[in-house]
């Protein structure tokens, strides 16, 4: 796939010999991984599981299912994850009331807590990811990944609707 960018003079193009820009989003990826897993490590955290226990303080209880699709891994993965952040006190289940065969999934006040101490390290990160960029590119970016993210999204689901194995957050 070629794609076009506007040289300083205004005039069109090739960018053939720049990476494609999946290549550039997987390498961000990478870095913020590698540095959040740095940051998390002294508090026994990685990013995946950080990243659940944030989804929890953001949305509440939620059951293995949707913990696993907000938080990026398969259902297997959640489970082995839910079962050590259970053994340090970091979440709670409980039965669902109106489905007594899902468990509810929620913070502990120490999940909360990790969460909170945590969380100024995970904004420093972000903090020097856009101080790069002025507000307005800042917000462009943030908006053309989101974009990326919904057009991707509906692939997704089509593979977990058709049996295929989603990816597993790795």
């Amino acid at each position: 796939m070629t794609d076009y960018a506007e040289d300083a003079d205004g005039s069109e193009s090739s960018d053939t010999d720049a990476p494609l820009t999946l290549y550039l989003v997987k390498r961000l990826e990478m870095v913020v991984r590698a540095l959040m897993d740095d940051a998390l490590r002294p508090h026994g955290l990685t990013t995946l599981q950080y990243t659940a226990l944030t989804v929890l303080e953001q949305r509440g209880e939620l059951s293995s299912a949707q913990l696993a699709r907000r938080s990026f891994v398969t259902p297997q993965t959640m489970h082995e994850m839910v079962q050590w952040l259970e053994r340090h006190e970091l979440v709670r289940r409980r039965r669902d009331e109106t489905n007594r065969r899902a468990l509810l999934i929620s913070l502990t006040t120490r999940g909360r807590e990790l969460v909170t101490t945590c969380a100024p390290m995970i904004d420093s990160l972000e903090r020097r990811v856009l101080d790069s960029m002025n507000p307005g590119e800042r917000l462009v970016f943030r908006e053309c990944l989101d974009r990326g993210y919904a057009a991707l999204t509906p692939l997704v689901q089509q593979r977990t609707e058709s049996g295929d194995t989603p990816a597993s957050g790795s």
